[in-house]
């Protein structure tokens, strides 16, 4: 039978979801110091796990750690390939604080590391070593979440399994904290003038991507102010914005640019998997044919 797709309402956890989303820049801030770089900076995100996130292993040396967000039993563990392992509580804790007790944690496992302690793609940033403001902590929230990731998860994998070409793994970005699948082209998109260089990293190539947003973030200027899915294609093909997709409730908001669907009326369907397939094959069919992907190739 399948499981019930929670309520995650952003008004009723937004101070949990700032606190949490500063607590993953900082995890995944110390993956990306660590680790190689790989395209399109897919070295630096996290991965929905059956208990939370994970950054998977990360080479230190002759050796490599890992650490866990387990949001079932609100505890962040990292353990090493040495067999060693130590957990912090997840509750009611300052970035600042967290800050502090995971850099004393890893040291106490053999491992220094140094992060620019400063969040990024968030309006009005605050240093962790000094952030007292964000401290909330409600864990039925944070399982709700968890399953969303969950269940979403599953299907972007779905999703992605029909595609032959260049693809994302399923990956969460703790900048803009959304869960995110991407399909390249397999062409080389044209130069964006002016664009920051983690910009031009990410969409040096043609993409078509996917991916859900909890809500409570600024894309473009333009605030999410509710739970959604999203699909664009970078560059945007000419005559995009007037596809008909599906579902009927889904549609292309112009200040976002982006196709976007609600989470609500997604889980509120009678079949949300089935719902949420068709809103990114739909949008993704719209993309590709009007950029002239090679479908035949890139399709199972």
């Amino acid at each position: 039978m399948m499981e019930t797709w929670p309520p995650l309402p952003l008004a009723e956890w937004r101070e949990t979801y700032a606190t949490l989303h500063m607590w993953t820049q900082i995890v995944g801030k110390i993956r990306m110091a660590l680790t190689p770089a790989v395209n399109h900076w897919w070295h630096v995100v996290l991965y929905v796990t059956p208990r939370g996130l994970t950054t998977s292993p990360i080479p230190y040396g002759d050796r490599h750690f890992e650490i866990d967000f387990d949001l079932l039993a609100h505890e962040l563990v990292v353990q090493n390939s040495e067999g060693r392992a130590a957990t912090l509580a997840l509750r009611r804790c300052t970035v600042a604080d967290f800050h502090a007790q995971l850099m004393e944690t890893l040291a106490g496992l053999g491992i220094q590391v140094r992060i620019w302690p400063v969040p990024v793609e968030v309006p009005d940033p605050i240093r962790f070593t000094v952030d007292r403001v964000h401290a909330a902590y409600d864990r039925d929230a944070v399982e709700r979440l968890h399953r969303v990731l969950v269940q979403s998860d599953a299907v972007f994998k779905e999703f992605r399994g029909s595609f032959l070409g260049k693809c994302s793994p399923v990956h969460f970005f703790w900048g803009s904290f959304d869960l995110a699948v991407t399909r390249f082209s397999g062409r080389r998109a044209p130069v964006r003038e002016g664009a920051d260089p983690v910009t031009r990293e990410a969409y040096s190539h043609e993409v078509i991507s996917h991916g859900f947003w909890p809500g409570g973030v600024s894309v473009g200027g333009v605030r999410v102010e509710r739970p959604v899915y999203y699909a664009y294609a970078a560059p945007e093909p000419s005559g995009l914005p007037d596809r008909a997709i599906r579902p009927a409730t889904a549609g292309y908001d112009r200040a976002l640019s982006e196709f976007i669907v609600g989470y609500d009326e997604i889980r509120s369907a009678p079949s949300p998997r089935a719902a949420l397939l068709e809103f990114m094959q739909s949008t993704y069919a719209a993309a590709a044919t009007l950029a002239g992907w090679d479908r035949a190739a890139l399709e199972r």
